[in-house]
């Protein structure tokens, strides 16, 4: 939705008596709430996924997990996360090459995908030299701000 419709819906819901306003489109959603004497949008990507946090166990619930096999370990390596929230692209069109693969080298300053956000679209480089070792998103994916996109060694 681009910023003078935006625009034009806040100032419509402020001069009305409504005191709520939900739109949705193929780009996303839109809510907006008029607190009091301001105007509140709250913004919503369309394919948003939630990760919940496992739920904290007692130390006696734990004990038993002790004799489990061992889990694989946390991935190490630089962790290139998105710097926004938007839309996942591997290539800089449909049907192009990916900007990088599985165990590709890559350079610091070097394309490795594209966030769209807001019909905008922003390649995000790697801010540092090595081996791609995981993608930990897909192509069309939404993501969040600050959510892991590539393990760089």
């Amino acid at each position: 939705m681009d910023l003078r419709k935006l625009k034009t819906l806040i100032d419509l819901v402020s001069e009305s008596n409504v005191s709520e306003l939900e739109i949705t489109e193929a780009e996303g959603k839109v809510r907006i709430v008029k607190a009091s004497a301001t105007v509140v949008p709250q913004y919503t990507a369309v394919q948003t996924s939630v990760a919940q946090a496992p739920a904290p166990m007692s130390s006696a619930a734990a004990a038993p997990l002790a004799d489990a096999p061992a889990t694989p370990a946390a991935d190490t390596g630089h962790v290139i996360k998105s710097p926004m929230v938007g839309t996942f692209y591997r290539a800089a069109s449909p049907g192009a090459k990916s900007f990088v693969e599985l165990g590709d080298t890559v350079a610091e300053g070097q394309t490795l995908c594209i966030i769209e956000a807001m019909k905008i679209l922003n390649e995000i480089e790697a801010d540092k030299a090595g081996k791609v070792r995981k993608i930990l998103v897909e192509n069309g994916q939404a993501v969040e701000y600050g959510q892991p996109l590539f393990i760089i060694d």
